[in-house]
């Protein structure tokens, strides 16, 4: 059994920096039960899970991440809320994830507490170093590819990739439209970690894929990412 005593934030990071394999899920992938897609996508690999579903009320996304909290630590999995700083203590997550018209990192993390971890999502250099000069933990990279989680996002492509796996200096994931054809691109770019939404979301077998797509980025070493930790 796992331990249930609160993660440091040093030990939330080595376990970040371990990760490969990011999720990103609404509270019913796929018209699905969380438990039903998340149970198998840990078992399949994934190390981090986003909940993101902005049409719960705070009552219901309490609710749906105590289902996440649960499966993950099982696994042995960090939790990440999306856009809501405000509840990763009372959700028990490890910390949240912020978009750039959301609150600035330094914010974020005044919210959520000392302990948890703070990504942002990034779409072009500028932001990539601007995510590390404010304290960000990890970053998001893309869309990679057009997606309709993000409409009116326009692509990045695989030279933004290319570009962090250069530049970076912080862990960072590869996102947007990524799935089991076309992963072995994006980590050919320079990816060492990604994250998907529907392609584990609305699989079939999410286990499975997440198997694949785990496979996929271990083919290529973890990076640095800028402070000597691999």
């Amino acid at each position: 059994m796992r331990s249930t005593v609160t993660p440091t934030i040093v030990e939330r990071r080595a376990r970040l920096h371990a990760a490969r394999l990011y999720l990103v899920t609404a509270a019913a992938p796929g018209g699905r039960s969380l438990a039903d897609v998340l149970g198998p996508a840990l078992a399949g690999g994934v190390d981090v899970v986003q909940l993101r579903d902005k049409a719960l009320d705070d009552e219901e996304l309490l609710g749906a991440a105590a289902t996440a909290r649960r499966l993950c630590r099982e696994a042995g999995a960090l939790l990440i809320l999306n856009d809501r700083p405000d509840l990763v203590d009372r959700a028990g997550a490890d910390g949240a994830h912020v978009g750039q018209d959301d609150p600035p990192v330094g914010e974020a993390r005044a919210l959520a507490g000392p302990q948890a971890l703070i990504g942002v999502s990034t779409h072009e250099p500028e932001q990539l170093a601007a995510a590390y000069g404010a304290g960000a933990d990890y970053a998001g990279v893309g869309p990679v590819h057009a997606t309709p989680t993000k409409p009116g996002r326009p692509a990045v492509g695989l030279a933004y990739v290319e570009h962090a796996a250069q530049a970076a200096r912080l862990p960072w994931f590869a996102i947007g439209g990524i799935d089991e054809a076309n992963v072995a691109a994006v980590v050919g770019a320079g990816a060492a970690r990604v994250a998907v939404v529907r392609a584990i979301g609305d699989a079939a077998d999410p286990e499975a894929v997440a198997r694949t797509l785990r496979a996929a980025v271990e083919r290529r070493t973890l990076p640095g990412d800028g402070d000597g930790t691999a």
